[in-house]
């Protein structure tokens, strides 16, 4: 019984709590399991890997989208398992009114939801620990190594110079058609390299290049000079297309997250509305 009569005829609240606890922990294992199970049917599904062959298989931001899907089906599932469960097992409470009754297992539902939640929060986070310690770790040593380095060079007063300009150094107005073609090939790529980062190659460094070219190829300055423009443009193409790509991937990451944070909010009303009908068929098969 919730309630019992006084000696004055009036009602006292019982000194035990209202909450079962036992039904809400059998509730919450049931939907971290359920979670589990979905998660790794999902993985067999490939939702959660891109394919490794180029032009097949599913793109980053489709995958994202697809996953963002799947977690949505997994919390909804796993939260109405988990609250039916925890709604059907608790305890009856005997001459609680049916309003009382609906709040209590709806309460049950929610915090069963939540117990789970914090699981598996905690798991991912101790896996996604695990994961960036490593990465920190090799990050660590390789930041010691150029903090030797840099220490080095600051106690023996040598400053530390780009390839390019050293370079710029060196750079002759006549030609060597003789040159090594491992030293010209690596001296454009710099020359490239650092214009292309800066946002586009300087003039000077175009002509230079086409010069360049133009000697060892055996073809006119204008012809080498419309080679050198193109391929800029190709690589400054490629690398706007790249860029498009990262915006896209990181687009379709934000709305994955948001659509996982709406998913839990509606697995969490799930989860009170399953609990509510487990207690409802509780109370009627006593």
């Amino acid at each position: 019984m919730d309630t019992s009569l006084s000696a004055e005829g009036g009602t006292v609240e019982p000194g035990l709590s209202a909450v079962s606890w036992a039904a809400i922990f059998a509730g919450t294992a049931a939907a971290v399991a359920a979670t589990l199970i979905l998660i790794a049917l999902g993985s067999g599904l490939g939702l959660a890997s891109a394919s490794p062959w180029a032009n097949a298989g599913a793109t980053a931001v489709t995958l994202s989208t697809l996953a963002a899907i799947w977690l949505i089906i997994v919390q909804w599932i796993a939260s109405g398992v988990g609250g039916y469960l925890t709604g059907r097992l608790r305890t009856r409470w005997v001459g609680t009114h049916t309003h009382e009754v609906f709040f209590r297992d709806t309460a049950h539902g929610f915090v069963t939801w939540a117990i789970a939640s914090l699981v598996l929060a905690t798991v991912v986070s101790l896996a996604t620990s695990a994961t960036v310690g490593a990465g920190i770790h090799a990050g660590a040593k390789l930041a010691s190594g150029a903090v030797q380095g840099a220490t080095s060079s600051a106690q023996g007063g040598t400053t530390t110079l780009g390839g390019y300009d050293v370079d710029m150094l060196f750079r002759s107005v006549h030609p060597d058609a003789n040159a090594s073609s491992t030293d010209t090939h690596a001296e454009a790529t710099r020359i490239l390299t650092k214009g292309l980062v800066a946002g586009d190659v300087p003039t000077d460094d175009r002509t230079y290049l086409a010069t360049q070219i133009a000697a060892r190829a055996g073809i006119s300055q204008d012809e080498a000079q419309k080679r050198v423009d193109s391929v800029i443009e190709q690589v400054k193409a490629a690398d706007s297309k790249a860029r498009e790509a990262a915006d896209a991937a990181r687009k379709a990451a934000a709305t994955a997250a948001t659509l996982t944070a709406l998913s839990m909010l509606i697995g969490a009303f799930i989860a009170c509305a399953a609990a509510a009908l487990g207690g409802r068929e509780r109370d009627l098969h006593p």
